[in-house]
C-alpha cells in the first residue's frame, strides 16, 4: 500500500486549526438562551411598569424562573441560599399600588437580594452560611431590609456568602458556605467568585436580581466585585447602619449596594442612608448623607479632578498593570491630573486589624444572639464554635482557628484592644488616606481592586496575588469599584477611594470612568478558560 504524504504546509494548517479549536473555552452543553431582562436597569424596570410592558409580577416571575433555570441548574451558580416564599404576594401588593396610581418609592417593584447575614422578619432564615443557624427566624427586619421595603424593593431571596463572612477559617475558599456549598464564577465556572459577598455579586452579574447587597470588613464587597465585573460600593462606616446584621467588627463592618451600573448602585446607596438609635455610628451621618446620589452622576466628572494613582500594587501582576495603565491613560485624557503615590502608609500597621477584628467578632456575635430573643439557636460564640465542630459537614473542608482565637480574647476594656485599634485608625486615617490627600490636595485615590479571579480550590484555599481594599476598609472610608476590562476571560476592576463622607465625589469620577469605558458585559458561564 502507498502511502500519501501530505505537504508540510498542509500540516501545519492542520496544527494549527486543531489546536485553535481545542483551546477554545467551551461553554456548558445547557448553555442558556437570551434572557428578556439581561442588563436591564432600575430605571429600564420601572418605566416598564410606567408604560405598561410589564407588571411587578412578570419581573419578579421572570426572574425567579432565571434563578431556577441558572443557579439551580444549568451552571448552577450555587449563588442563592434561598428564594423568598412571599416574593410573588409581595409583587403582586405591589402592582394594586400600581392600579391605584399612589406615591412610590425610589425602589419601587425592584427585585434585590441580600447577602444572608442581613436579618430579615419574614419566611427566610438569617443563617451567614452556618447550618446551625438553619432555623435562625429574627425577630425583626434589619435596617437594611426595613428601608429596602419602605422603599418599594421586592426582596426575592438571600445570597450565599462565604461562612460567618469569612471569620472562620483562615485556609478557606471564598464563596463557601455549610448551607449553600461553593459558588461559582459566572464567567469561567471553575474560577472563585471572591469575598464573603461572593453571592451577591455572582447574582448581580449573572443577571438573578437587578441590584444586590453585600457586607464588607475587609475586601468583601471590593473583591466580589472586582472577580464578577460589576459595580460595588463599600460606603463610610455609618452611611448604612448594620442593625441586624451578623457582626464581625462594628468598626469596620458595613453593608452596601451590588449592581452592574454606577447609577443603579447610586440609586440603590441613597435609599438605605439615615440615622438609627440603634447603631451609634450613624449618628456622625448627620449632614453627611444624600437620599438621592444621582446628582452627582455626571459624565465630565473626570475633568479638573487631582487623583492620586497608588503603585503599592505595581509589578505583582502584569496583566493588571496593562490595563491600570490604560485608565490612568483614559483619565488623563479627559481631564483628570494623575499624581503618583508610592505608598499610603508606613509599615504593616493593618497587623492591628487582626485583634480588632478578634476582640470585636466575640463581643458583638454574644450582642447579635441577644438580639434574636428567646428563639435564638445559640448564645455565643462559644456555642456556634462547639456546634460547628460537631458538623461533619461544616468540617469537611475548613477549620475554626479564626473562632478560637476570637474565642481567646478578652473585654473590649482591654489594654491590647484598645490600643490597636487606637494605631490601626491613626495609621490610616490621619497619618494615611487624610494625610496625603491633604497634602497633595487630592480628591480621590486609585489602585487596581484585586487580582484576577483564581482556581477555586477546597483544599488549599484561596489564592490573591494582589488586593488593595485594606486602606479602606482599616479606616472605614467609601470605595467604589468599577469594571476596567478583562484578564483573558475574567475581569478586574478598579477602586476609586478618599475620605470619610467623600462618597458624592468618587460617583462622580466613577460615573465618568465607567461612561466613558463601558468595560461590563455578561458573563457567558464557560466551564473553563
Amino acid at each position: 500500500m502507498r502511502l500519501i504524504q501530505v505537504p508540510p504546509i498542509i500540516c501545519f494548517y492542520m496544527w494549527v486549526l486543531f489546536h485553535f479549536f481545542s483551546c477554545q473555552p467551551q461553554k456548558p452543553s445547557n448553555s442558556v438562551d437570551s434572557f428578556p431582562l439581561s442588563e436591564i436597569t432600575i430605571t429600564d424596570i420601572q418605566n416598564s411598569y410606567g408604560n405598561g410592558s410589564f407588571t411587578v409580577r412578570q419581573i419578579v416571575e421572570l426572574y425567579l424562573d432565571r434563578i431556577e433555570n441558572i443557579d439551580r441548574n444549568g451552571p448552577k451558580l450555587n449563588s442563592i441560599i434561598i428564594v423568598n416564599p412571599d416574593a410573588l404576594q409581595i409583587a403582586d401588593s405591589l402592582d394594586q399600588i400600581l392600579k391605584l396610581g399612589n406615591e412610590k418609592g425610589a425602589l419601587f417593584g425592584i427585585p434585590v437580594l441580600l447577602k444572608d447575614n442581613i436579618n430579615t422578619h419574614d419566611q427566610m432564615p438569617t443563617t451567614a452560611g452556618s447550618r446551625i443557624l438553619n432555623n435562625s427566624y429574627p425577630p425583626h427586619d434589619s435596617w437594611v431590609a426595613k428601608k429596602l421595603r419602605d422603599a418599594g424593593a421586592v426582596i426575592i431571596g438571600k445570597a450565599n456568602l462565604s461562612e460567618w463572612a469569612n471569620y472562620r477559617a483562615s485556609f478557606s475558599s471564598s464563596g463557601w458556605s455549610g448551607v449553600g456549598g461553593q459558588t461559582k464564577n459566572p464567567y469561567v465556572l471553575d474560577r472563585n467568585p471572591c469575598g464573603s459577598s461572593s453571592g451577591s455579586a455572582v447574582a448581580v452579574s449573572a443577571n438573578l436580581c437587578a441590584v444586590a447587597v453585600g457586607t464588607e470588613t475587609w475586601g468583601s464587597i471590593m473583591c466580589p466585585s472586582n472577580a464578577n465585573g460589576i459595580v460595588g460600593i463599600k460606603p463610610t462606616v455609618g452611611l448604612w447602619s448594620r442593625s441586624g446584621i451578623v457582626p464581625i467588627s462594628y468598626t469596620q463592618d458595613t453593608a452596601g449596594p451590588m449592581a452592574r451600573t454606577v447609577r443603579d448602585a447610586a440609586i440603590l446607596l441613597g435609599a438605605v442612608t439615615g440615622i438609627d438609635s440603634s447603631d451609634q455610628k450613624t449618628s456622625a451621618g448627620s449632614g453627611n448623607f444624600y437620599q438621592d446620589y444621582t446628582q452627582f452622576l455626571k459624565e465630565a466628572g473626570l475633568s479638573g479632578k487631582r487623583i492620586g494613582y497608588l503603585k503599592t500594587e505595581e509589578g505583582k501582576h502584569h496583566k493588571v498593570d496593562t490595563l491600570m495603565y490604560r485608565a490612568v491613560r483614559y483619565l488623563k485624557g479627559q481631564g483628570a491630573e494623575i499624581i503618583e503615590l508610592e505608598k499610603l502608609v508606613e509599615g504593616t500597621p493593618y497587623n492591628n486589624s487582626t485583634n480588632v477584628l478578634a476582640y470585636e467578632f466575640k463581643d458583638g456575635l454574644k450582642k447579635y444572639f441577644a438580639s434574636l430573643g428567646e428563639n435564638s439557636p445559640i448564645a455565643d460564640l462559644e456555642e456556634a464554635m462547639s456546634a460547628t465542630l460537631s458538623d461533619s459537614l461544616e468540617m469537611l473542608y475548613f477549620n475554626v482557628d479564626r473562632m478560637k482565637n476570637s474565642q481567646s480574647k478578652g473585654s473590649l476594656e482591654t489594654k491590647e484592644y484598645n490600643e490597636s485599634l487606637k494605631n490601626m485608625l491613626k495609621a490610616y486615617r490621619s497619618d494615611g488616606i487624610d494625610r496625603v490627600m491633604e497634602e497633595h490636595q487630592l480628591d480621590a485615590i486609585i489602585s487596581p481592586t484585586g487580582s484576577p479571579a483564581w482556581k477555586t480550590d477546597l483544599i488549599n484555599g484561596d489564592n490573591f496575588s494582589l488586593s488593595t481594599s485594606v486602606y479602606a476598609a482599616l479606616s472605614g472610608y467609601p470605595n467604589i469599584n468599577i469594571p476596567m476590562g478583562f484578564v483573558g476571560q475574567v475581569p478586574v476592576g478598579i477602586s476609586f477611594f478618599g475620605r470619610a463622607w467623600s462618597e458624592p465625589i468618587l460617583l462622580e469620577i466613577a460615573y465618568a470612568y465607567e461612561q466613558g469605558t463601558q468595560y461590563r458585559r455578561s458573563p457567558e458561564f464557560l466551564l473553563s478558560d
